[in-house]
């Protein structure tokens, strides 16, 4: 085979109509090939990445009401994780779920194999009674899939701040799109990254390790591998910002130098300007406000916040 036919093609089309345009971008799931999944998890172990520690202690604190909200009434629920990763915040939840005998399984969905060959090797070592059953699919296909058979109804678990990966309007279209595939008593259990001191959400995408940067620069590395590009990372800066006015976290690739990229696997040549830049993810940040628009647009009702103590980070109830 050739090298353009061994290629990943949804790779190869995110980056070629990203980086046409004219104003650079590339689709933040780029980040997340062997080695970004790795690098994440370094990042979640960081002093200033705060975000793990306060969902982390939402969930010891208050999973036994997490476990009578959702199973209230029911003989038994479906649990389903977007993104679950390493799964060490969830496992809080499953290890009491299943100590409380509840009667559930838990199908976490992930576009990444390898995270979730992980994931359940971990899982049936820490919980071996764990009812587990790993989705490799998109999340709508996921839940196209499950609602086919389903008899329970359906929790759908998307933590760790991950709605803030979306800029606000697709947010929202987000939600929708999930509630529009939920039946009448299901529900989301969604993070949500709260607003707070400026400085500290800057220095948890720009911290004192380097270890953001190394994870946003591993995207330049993996187009190189992938499609026989020849960026040269030195030539680049990793930039995060922060507007504490609309909430949005945004992070940049920033091009040196004027310079000229040429993707070989896809035949493309990408010039640069002198500082131009690439933008490769948003992080979102929310007030309750911003919450119950989400949730209201969509036909949702907040039934709970779940906060840390320092009021960080929320994990919202929300039913249809």
């Amino acid at each position: 085979m050739t090298t353009t036919e061994k290629i990943n093609f949804s790779v190869a089309d995110a980056v070629k109509e990203g980086l046409t345009q004219k104003e650079k971008s590339l689709p933040s799931w780029l980040f997340y090939n062997k080695e970004g999944d790795r690098l994440f998890q370094e990042i979640m172990k960081m002093p200033e990445y705060y975000l793990t520690n306060c969902e982390y202690d939402i969930f010891q604190k208050y999973k036994n009401e997490i476990l009578s909200l959702i199973s209230a009434d029911v003989e038994g629920f479906n649990l389903i994780e977007f993104g679950a990763g390493d799964g060490l915040k969830t496992e809080i939840l499953l290890k009491h779920f299943v100590d409380q005998k509840a009667t559930f399984n838990y199908k976490p969905v992930d576009i990444s194999k390898n995270v979730l060959n992980l994931l359940q090797q971990r899982m049936q070592k820490s919980i071996p009674d764990l009812d587990i059953e790993p989705i490799n699919k998109e999340y709508f296909s996921a839940l196209d899939a499950l609602n086919e058979a389903r008899k329970n109804p359906m929790v759908v678990l998307f933590m760790g701040g991950n709605i803030g990966n979306f800029e606000l309007k697709n947010a929202h279209s987000f939600v929708n799109q999930i509630a529009e595939k939920l039946r009448t008593g299901d529900r989301i259990i969604m993070g949500f990254d709260m607003k707070k001191d400026p400085e500290m959400i800057r220095s948890a995408y720009n911290d004192a390790q380097g270890i953001t940067r190394q994870f946003n620069m591993n995207l330049l590395t993996r187009l190189n591998n992938e499609l026989d590009a020849n960026f040269d990372l030195e030539q680049f800066k990793h930039y995060p910002s922060y507007d504490p006015q609309t909430g949005t976290t945004k992070s940049f690739l920033i091009s040196q130098k004027k310079q000229t990229v040429h993707l070989k696997a896809i035949d493309t040549t990408i010039h640069f300007k002198a500082w131009e830049h690439i933008h490769v993810e948003v992080s979102q940040k929310f007030d309750e406000d911003m919450i119950e628009n989400i949730a209201t647009e969509a036909g949702l009702k907040v039934e709970k916040y779940f906060y840390d103590e320092k009021e960080y980070f929320a994990d919202v109830v929300m039913r249809k």
